[in-house]
């Protein structure tokens, strides 16, 4: 079985995909930084260098790889990834894929993500903290639809890692 990762960035689902997938002795793959090691560029050089539709046609082409691994694996998802075309129709096709949406509310991810903005090229532009907050809650409206058609969604507000792992690992059984 391969398990998913979806939500929006700084919801933790790097930080929790390594820890579940060495406590499950499973493989860890995080999404955004295959595509980064495959094209030798950063997400945001690819962007810049080579555009947003080579970028989003690489994504679904590395999402329909990782789809067909036939080994067991814990992968964290870009952000946006389940948000365009029909990749969150392909995941929730796939019959040994398990997805979960790592659900923050809007005020932990603005407090997250103003912390670490400066690495994060999406938002590093957004200086004031208002300004942060109002980009999440638009894109979270946006992917809301996408994110909440995970398998299950995890409200991750005021939880331990801990918590989080054992969560997912009951609901895996």
């Amino acid at each position: 079985m391969k398990i998913f990762l979806l939500g929006y960035m700084g919801s933790g689902k790097s930080y929790i995909g390594k820890r579940l997938a060495a406590r499950n002795n499973q493989k860890f793959i995080d999404f955004d930084e295959e595509i980064e090691k495959r094209e030798n560029l950063s997400i945001s050089e690819i962007f810049e260098k080579r555009g947003e539709v080579y970028f989003r046609k690489l994504e679904r082409q590395v999402l329909k790889e990782m789809i067909g691994l036939e080994a067991d694996a814990v992968i964290s998802l870009g952000g946006g990834t389940p948000c365009y075309g029909d990749n969150m129709e392909l995941i929730k096709a796939s019959d040994d894929i398990f997805s979960f949406y790592l659900k923050l509310n809007i005020h932990s991810l603005t407090e997250r993500l103003n912390a670490e903005k400066e690495h994060r090229p999406m938002i590093s532009h957004l200086h004031e903290k208002e300004k942060l907050e109002e980009f999440i809650r638009k894109h979270l409206f946006e992917r809301g639809f996408y994110y909440n058609q995970s398998d299950r969604v995890i409200d991750c507000n005021d939880k331990s890692v801990e918590d989080i792992i054992a969560e997912i690992q009951a609901v895996l059984g």
